[in-house]
């Protein structure tokens, strides 16, 4: 894998990430950017123990452009963008309009360009190419591990408008915490009370029962969860606990992308559509319960039937109490069948 550091014209740093050794990535971002935007601000909610990030640089962002107008797409002539080279197979770069920065908040946002394609989804990637991305995203964990402002990483895709996606182009985020986030505290103290390995048993109790088992091979099982929230929702597991992605050996990433291609394949032909998804990756903190943690993915879809939408209304959102309209069995039934 070739790695090639770079900046932008505003000083954000970006990363190519190829296979071949001979990529030319001497293109150099010209434009005149304004200064960064780096406004965010920390806020704790006394009631609830959490941190809010205050970004209001953020409501400028750009939202929807048109194919021709699209900045993750490589420049062309007369036309620059986001991505200085003229094509590219996996480039990774700060976030122009971050949550987390430098600013008073802390922290990094960064920007995962899937491929140089604009029409195409991570579903149709071919094998390779998803290589390549679970490269960069064990790259960037690993780096961004290492900054003092960092508390957890968290490599993750919005896909459709459903979700609230910005821009089309086929990209992921990676978002290198300044604290613990609300959801990683509260399993791991799940897991420091458990009188066992808490992990470990549900992904045994998952495979041993199989029902809710949609696809496995001889180092994941991808399931859908006994109290899923999600109409559609899938949390891959590697057999092996390791604590975050960096932590996966060849093997594994290798088995990783195979499997994580037919989930996706799976959610597009379940109701004919590309489906709005996100796919979260958990990773265990960086300075805090390595050894409780277990990393996984949880994929999930707000789709629950053709044309229908999980909204989280009252209870979801005000409670943090959900109700689920698809059993997971038969979820995940229809998974296998897809």
């Amino acid at each position: 894998m070739k790695r090639t550091v770079t900046r932008l014209a505003d000083g954000r740093e970006l990363i190519y990430f190829d296979r071949r050794d001979d990529a030319d990535r001497s293109a150099i971002d010209e434009r005149p950017l304004p200064e960064r935007a780096t406004a965010s601000e920390l806020r704790h909610d006394p009631l609830l123990d959490e941190w809010v990030a205050i970004a209001a640089h953020r409501q400028t962002r750009t939202f929807l452009p048109s194919t021709d107008d699209c900045p993750l797409c490589p420049s062309t002539p007369g036309r620059p963008t986001e991505i200085p080279a003229p094509d590219y197979e996996v480039v990774v770069f700060e976030n122009r309009f971050p949550s987390y920065g430098d600013g008073a908040s802390g922290g990094r946002c960064e920007v995962v360009c899937f491929t140089s394609e604009h029409g195409r989804s991570f579903a149709e990637l071919p094998p390779e190419q998803v290589q390549t991305v679970i490269e960069a995203w064990a790259d960037r964990t690993a780096e961004l591990s290492t900054y003092p402002g960092v508390e957890q990483v968290f490599c993750f895709e919005n896909r459709g408008e459903a979700i609230g996606v910005t821009l089309h182009h086929p990209h992921g985020q990676i978002y290198g915490y300044p604290f613990v986030p609300p959801r990683t505290r509260r399993m791991l103290d799940v897991a420091r009370r458990h009188p066992g390995d808490l992990f470990a048993e549900v992904l045994s109790a998952e495979r041993e029962e199989g029902v809710r088992v949609v696809a496995a091979n001889d180092l994941w099982t991808a399931f859908v969860p006994k109290a899923a929230r999600w109409p559609y929702e899938v949390h891959v597991y590697p057999h092996r606990r390791v604590p975050d992605l960096p932590a996966l050996d060849s093997a594994e990433r290798e088995a990783l992308g195979a499997l994580y291609l037919d989930l996706l394949g799976r959610l597009d032909r379940l109701f004919g559509m590309p489906l709005p998804y996100v796919s979260a990756w958990h990773q265990a903190p960086v300075r805090t319960d390595r050894d409780l943690a277990w990393l996984h993915l949880e994929l999930f879809s707000i789709q629950r039937a053709p044309g229908k939408l999980k909204y989280l209304a009252g209870s979801e959102s005000a409670m943090g109490a959900f109700v689920n309209d698809v059993s997971p069995e038969d979820a995940a039934r229809r998974l296998r069948e897809a």
